[in-house]
């Protein structure tokens, strides 16, 4: 089961759900179709439970360090504590896990802009991402909600094209930044999306 779901998380993530057959999948493992046939009904069935597998263990840690943060900061996080906790936590998967994790983010990233994807996301994150708005409410008292939301929005989205891995960054740099670099991105995209928040937060003069 496990080689199975590589393999379709690899495929997946290269090619998205409509890209990929039963087939594909049984070609890339070794096996007949018939076997997966007898495991997954469909496609989208094999699609979600790939989804899935990663899901709950960032999911886990990213809410364990989400609530070990609360706890130490005593009530009064900031922006960029709440950011860090829910940020590198996740990041430190794809640093640490090897190719398999790196494959995951990038269906991550590509299933997010799709209407399937975004189902998955709802389902398996908005607990540990309603908890990260609930500190970041904490931390910008006097924000406006909707503001902390679309500060939200923006991180996910820096989040999910950097799990892509395009390449786009390298071509662009000249080769001084790495696609594949999250230690580089680690070290930076917390505080750079804490002083957007902070940013975004001021009280606007047309709000007066």
């Amino acid at each position: 089961m496990e080689q199975i779901l590589d393999a379709a998380e690899y495929l997946f993530s290269k090619h998205g759900l409509h890209g990929v057959t039963l087939k594909d999948v049984a070609q890339r493992v070794g096996a007949h179709h018939t076997l997966l046939n007898y495991y997954f009904t469909d496609k989208k069935k094999l699609f979600d439970a790939v989804f899935a597998r990663r899901a709950g263990v960032t999911t886990a840690l990213r809410m364990q360090a989400l609530d070990q943060y609360d706890a130490d900061s005593k009530g009064k996080p900031t922006v960029e504590g709440a950011l860090r906790a829910f940020l590198d936590t996740d990041l430190d998967l794809y640093i640490q896990g090897g190719e398999g994790w790196k494959n995951y983010g990038a269906l991550g990233a590509q299933a997010s802009n799709t209407a399937e994807g975004a189902e998955l996301m709802d389902q398996h994150f908005d607990p540990v991402v309603l908890r990260l708005i609930g500190l970041l409410k904490k931390a910008l008292p006097d924000c406006a909600e909707e503001d902390i939301f679309w500060g939200y929005h923006f991180v996910t989205g820096a989040l999910m094209l950097t799990l892509a891995r395009t390449g786009r960054i390298d071509r662009l740099s000249g080769g001084k930044c790495k696609a594949d670099d999250f230690g580089a991105v680690k070290d930076r995209m917390a505080s750079f999306m804490a002083a957007g928040f902070l940013d975004i937060c001021k009280p606007r003069s047309g709000n007066a």
